[in-house]
């Protein structure tokens, strides 16, 4: 298959692969609770993963078993505390694995132990910490409900529709050049714009939500989501590279396609835990 795409241009692998990843979130969201949770585990792992072979470029030694093992062991217990599954005191069985991080690191013998175990931490934390959370939104009641969920990454992609259409259309004053110099403020104010309607008609389709919550989640995604997009080119830009990754061909990897996800869903979680 990845054969295949190779031999296509990269608008149509971006096409095809799109089509093909929304309708495996969307109806791994949608089906039931366990297949979203394997959906995100997987995405956690992989993004955890390609953290560490991405900061490998300039000669970090991350230890990746063991940040994988943290990462993957903070996702699960805070999916099985919201079923009601685990008691949530065991989280703080967390923090032990945290520090076995400083433990391990003396054994591993790799030259600049203490940025190895900065890049270990900070993969585990930047990735599983808000899929972590992600599961507050789908257990905002009593039973899992995908309508959060699900509604957060409909607004992720209108806000993301919203700024390449404005932006290539009347885009004029830079955002960011610095860091990324394809974005501009018309993309940005156009995409929050757009993502605020979205939220708006969202409202009347998933009920979990009120509309005041719906379009306060619509501006957290429109503010916070391109920051969180910068944030990863930033990362980016200082490892010297173009893509995080190649496992979406047309797309590059798991960070360059959930960066906004990242950074949006702690915002969100708060929001909606407060309000």
């Amino acid at each position: 298959m990845s054969n295949k795409l190779s031999t296509l241009s990269n608008l149509n692998q971006r096409i095809i692969v799109g089509v093909l990843g929304a309708a495996v979130f969307v109806g791994g969201i949608w089906f039931s609770e366990w297949t979203y949770f394997l959906l995100f585990l997987g995405l956690t792992l992989l993004g955890v993963s390609e953290f560490y072979t991405l900061v490998g470029v300039q000669g970090m030694r991350p230890n990746k078993p063991l940040g994988l093992l943290l990462g993957g062991v903070f996702f699960t217990s805070m999916f099985l505390v919201q079923k009601e599954v685990m008691p949530p005191e065991l989280l703080y069985l967390s923090l032990p694995l945290l520090f076995l991080v400083f433990i391990a690191e003396m054994y591993r013998k790799k030259p600049q132990p203490f940025t190895n175990i900065a890049f270990t931490i900070t993969g585990a934390v930047y990735i599983a910490g808000p899929f972590g959370l992600l599961h507050l939104l789908g257990y905002l009641g009593e039973e899992y409900s995908w309508q959060p969920i699900l509604g957060l990454m409909l607004l992720i992609w209108a806000a993301d529709t919203g700024a390449y259409i404005f932006g290539k259309n009347f885009g004029k004053n830079k955002l960011f050049e610095r860091i990324s110099p394809g974005k501009t403020w018309e993309g940005w104010v156009g995409g929050t714009l757009l993502t605020v309607l979205v939220g708006y008609g969202l409202s009347y389709l998933f009920l979990d939500l009120e509309v005041y919550q719906w379009v306060g989640v619509a501006v957290i995604v429109g503010v916070i989501g391109v920051l969180g997009d910068l944030s990863e080119s930033m990362l980016k830009r200082s490892l010297g590279v173009k893509d995080s990754g190649t496992l979406l061909p047309g797309h590059g990897g798991i960070l360059d396609r959930f960066d906004s996800l990242l950074l949006v869903i702690p915002f969100v979680v708060a929001f909606l835990e407060i309000f």
